[in-house]
């Protein structure tokens, strides 16, 4: 019965997938009466073998009827009942298919194994986890989780005495009543056998009111430990958890899973529940014996008390926010809500009880005992739409944690009697706001309330307030911890250049493969915080100006022209950005120092400074008739050119003309050194066979020439290099260039004007 009885040891979420596999054309009562022998059939063979399958299916009816008779001779007519119309069953859906029952045999079989060893594979992976978890955890971990298990294995000591106390009690209740008995019995003893054993009953009293001492001391040490240990959990590890989480939200690292945690959280909160079970038999073992200063009636108030109370912190604190408010069309962006667009949130209790299955009922509200909404002139209200309450349970969540998720809900703005004014101090995108979230455990003798709030969010009425509100976001989470600060904005503080930079890096991180490095950072803190500073990590930069103030000369904020920059990498420069082809943030002054002592031709690629939408261009050095660097700036590529033509294919194809010289590409390697097809060779578009001369038709008959869009520069020949460099190309290379651009052709090329 190996197989049948390891599959019933598994745990319920398992057995689930046994039961699915039974149905009434071969029931699960069959399998259990002829487990053994169902496993050493040869049920592959038979499903591929009409005579041993039929040799198969009559033996299984003479295993039927041998169960029959055992149940005949038990007396259980149920069980007769049951297989002798499961035999009839068989007999009606196979006698003359023995094959089909063969084939259903060993498929169930087959899954049967799956089964195990998916169970087999969670459970290594489970205890691989504890080790692994156990082996990487910081000292400071290690510590804690050794103490949560203290607290677990001290539990036991406690149960293990109870009934050791019990067991006492149960022995000198019994010798009591013997000796009174006795002592109501004429004759049965004589006075020095009942002073004998009235002396040992007192010295039974005495271990017993010992042993109860002991036990209420271990329920106080225990309990205070476990103050001592949820305090760590609560003040410390949750609460290291919730900032990672707020840095995860602005795309810092991702967050510490919220297993470890949990498995903690449950460990305490079953010790507790235990302790809740052992306090209640010292008060029945109290209510059967008691006497004067019993520690029991001294004590059990108190210790009731305190273990209720450690119960209800617990339980509250592990009600948390798991995956905080987002529309589903902007996973990176979570926190901004735009009106009328659906988005998600996901609640946790990271008690995971058996018994809360199904009981928890969890509602959602918006803005509840927000002051804001009375005390800041123009603060916006809203509504909830969609299904605003929803029972926790354990079987949405893949790993089986005790969640609810919220999945269809909306925000809808309430319309006031007058129009919004403007004259309030905060902007829409500065507006804070908070979801609720609600319920109650009742448990008998027990009825606690949860709470929970998200982060701060901004609601938003068009995508176009989407970027400022995420820079509220990422300002909000980078300097406040206190989630119900939605005043925040009132009077924001600045921020260090040290917290700053780490998060513009994220902001690249967290949508590409590549943040932002020193130089890269530097360039941008010179921009914030002027050239002086702009190294400084102690520099502080003002929530205007990042995000309010128009930069340096621009008529658009820091923070836009970084949001358009981001636009253009995610659309069309991503795999460019990836493999580190691209500057990006580089002044003018330095492009020029890393220019100048390179090979005439090399170039790099940098985001301009002057487009609000995000803009890249390329400067190349060549060597000018007087063996001075000469640098040339091509006009920016926006996300209109990029969308034509591919950034790479836009380097390929980039000519300069002047005069009546022969068009030239002057990009020949990539800062530092990399040759330019080496760089962008594998990004190129594949090329297209070459139409024949005068092949109007073309390869659908369109009866156009095929054209060629690109770039092309128009300068004087006093403006390039050396005049050697103009002499007629090599045949290969004029041959590829009127292919591209024939002299006809060449006033009606895209062209961009360099910028020197």
């Amino acid at each position: 019965m190996a197989q049948w009885y390891q599959l019933q040891q598994l745990d319920s979420k398992f057995l689930e997938q046994v039961h699915q596999l039974y149905d009434d054309s071969f029931p699960m009562e069959i399998r259990q009466y002829l487990a053994q022998w169902l496993e050493n059939q040869d049920w592959e063979h038979a499903a591929n073998n009409v005579s041993f399958a039929t040799l198969l299916f009559h033996d299984l009816l003479s295993q039927l009827d041998d169960q029959f008779s055992r149940f005949l001779i038990e007396n259980n007519f149920l069980l007769q009942h049951n297989i002798r119309k499961s035999k009839r069953n068989l007999q009606d859906n196979f006698q003359e298919d023995p094959m089909h029952m063969a084939m259903i045999i060993y498929n169930c079989l087959k899954e049967e194994r799956k089964i195990l060893n998916s169970a087999q594979a969670c459970s290594e992976m489970e205890v691989g986890s504890v080790q692994n978890t156990a082996a990487g955890m910081p000292d400071k971990q290690k510590e804690l989780d050794a103490k949560v298990r203290a607290v677990k294995s001290d539990v036991t000591d406690v149960e293990q005495d109870i009934k050791t106390l019990e067991d006492m009690q149960d022995e000198y209740d019994f010798k009591y009543k013997t000796l009174m008995n006795r002592e109501h019995e004429s004759n049965s003893m004589s006075q020095e056998e009942y002073k004998k054993e009235e002396l040992n009953l007192r010295h039974m009293f005495l271990l017993l009111d010992r042993k109860r001492k002991e036990v209420v001391k271990q329920i106080v040490q225990l309990l205070q430990s476990t103050e001592h240990t949820q305090a760590a959990l609560i003040n410390e590890e949750l609460v290291e958890w919730k900032h990672r989480q707020q840095t995860a939200c602005i795309g810092g690292p991702p967050n510490a899973c919220l297993d470890q945690l949990q498995n903690w959280f449950t460990i305490i909160a079953e010790s507790l529940q235990q302790v809740r079970q052992q306090l209640k038999k010292l008060e029945e073992l109290e209510q059967k014996f008691t006497y004067d200063n019993d520690p029991i009636t001294k004590n059990k108030q108190f210790l009731q008390d305190l273990t209720h109370k450690l119960f209800q912190q617990l339980i509250q604190s592990s009600f948390v926010v798991e995956r905080q408010p987002c529309m589903p069309t902007h996973p990176q962006r979570p926190l901004v809500l735009k009106t009328g667009v659906q988005f998600t949130v996901k609640l946790r209790l990271l008690v995971k009880l058996q018994e809360l299955n199904y009981n928890l009922k969890v509602k959602v509200l918006f803005d509840k005992d927000v002051t804001e909404k009375n005390s800041v002139k123009g603060f916006r209200k809203f509504n909830i739409l969609g299904t605003n309450t929803k029972v926790m349970n354990m079987e949405e969540s893949t790993n089986g944690s005790l969640a609810a998720e919220f999945r269809h809900l909306q925000l809808k703005e309430q319309k006031n009697t007058g129009s919004r004014t403007n004259e309030g101090p905060l902007i829409v995108t500065e507006e804070l706001h908070s979801l609720s979230f609600e319920t109650q455990l009742c448990q008998p003798g027990l009825v606690i309330d949860l709470e929970t709030t998200s982060l701060p969010i901004v609601v938003i009425s068009n995508v176009s307030q989407l970027p400022s509100g995420w820079a509220s976001i990422l300002w909000f989470n980078m300097l406040s911890t206190d989630p119900k600060n939605l005043s925040f904005f009132l009077n924001p503080p600045c921020a260090k250049w040290s917290k700053l930079s780490d998060v513009l890096s994220w902001q690249f991180s967290s949508v590409t493969k590549r943040g932002l490095n020193a130089d890269q950072l530097s360039m941008l803190g010179e921009k914030l915080l002027g050239p002086t500073i702009g190294g400084s990590q102690d520099g502080l930069i003002p929530w205007t100006r990042f995000c309010k103030e128009n930069i340096n000369d621009k008529n658009f904020p820091f923070w836009l022209w970084i949001e358009g920059i981001l636009e253009l990498i995610k659309k069309h420069l991503l795999c460019l950005w990836n493999d580190g082809c691209i500057v990006g943030f580089i002044s003018k002054e330095r492009e020029r120092a890393l220019l100048k002592d390179q090979s005439p031709g090399t170039f790099l690629l940098r985001f301009s400074e002057s487009s609000r939408e995000g803009a890249i261009t390329f400067t190349w050095v060549e060597e000018s008739q007087n063996a001075e660097p000469q640098f040339h700036s091509v006009e920016p590529y926006t996300k209109k050119e990029l969308s034509a033509v591919t950034f790479p294919d836009i380097i390929r194809n980039y000519k300069v003309m002047a005069a009546e010289n022969i068009p030239e590409n002057p990009l020949r390697f990539l800062y530092p050194n990399i040759p330019k097809d080496n760089a962008f060779g594998k990004y190129y578009s594949r090329p297209k066979e070459a139409p024949e001369p005068m092949d109007l038709d073309g390869p659908k008959g369109t009866g156009y020439i095929k054209t060629e869009l690109i770039s092309v520069s128009e300068v004087h020949p006093s403006r390039l290099q050396s005049p050697e460099n103009l002499l007629p190309m090599s045949p290969e290379e004029f041959d590829e260039v009127s292919r591209m651009v024939g002299p006809a052709e060449i006033d009606t090329v895209m062209c961009t004007h360099i910028q020197l």
